[in-house]
Formats: C-alpha cells, sequence, structure tokens
C-alpha cells in the first residue's frame, strides 16, 4: 500500500512524462528526414546564402561618403518646400505674361 500511495502521489507527472514521451516518438518517426527537408529548401537556402555574401561584399567594398551631414539636405529642403529651382511659373507671372503679349 505504500507503494501505490507514493504512485498516486505523482500519477501527474508520470502521466506528463508518458505523454511527452509517446510524443517526442511520434514526432521522430513520423518526421521528415533532414536531407528530405534540405533537397526541398535547398534553393532557398543557396539565395539567402548568396544574399548575405553579396550584401558583406558590397559593405566592404564601397566607398564611404566623406561628407555624411549634407548627404539628405537636398532631398529634405525639396521636402520642406524650399526649392531651388521652380519648374512652373506661378500663375501670376504666367498671367501677366500672356497680357503684354
Amino acid at each position: 500500500m505504500e507503494i501505490q500511495e507514493k504512485l498516486l502521489k505523482f500519477k501527474f507527472h508520470i502521466i506528463f512524462a508518458l505523454i511527452f514521451f509517446a510524443v517526442l516518438t511520434s514526432l521522430i518517426i513520423l518526421a521528415p528526414r533532414f536531407l528530405t527537408i534540405l533537397a526541398y529548401f535547398w534553393p532557398l537556402f543557396l539565395s539567402t546564402a548568396l544574399f548575405l555574401v553579396a550584401v558583406v561584399f558590397f559593405g566592404k567594398t564601397s566607398v564611404p561618403v566623406s561628407d555624411s551631414s549634407s548627404s539628405g539636405e537636398g532631398l529634405l529642403d525639396y521636402v520642406a518646400g524650399n526649392h531651388l529651382h521652380h519648374h512652373h511659373q506661378p500663375a501670376e507671372v504666367a498671367v501677366e505674361s500672356s497680357k503684354s503679349e
């Protein structure tokens, strides 16, 4: 009776361990082999490796910009509306130039 009482004390632990090993065993038996997964995904692995090699190569071989403070000022000025060159004439100037002709 002592052994049964001790086993009942740990019955949830035993049930959990049995379920865990049953699931682990079924995964090992039913899961595809590593070479099967590698054969299916080799184009993805290869393209990812080539992309990473290209990133490292271009990162090491590209010339760094000497003046980093003014690299985006032209774009920021354009977005902010501080255009240096106006491609279109304002409406008043266009009307005056058509009247003078």
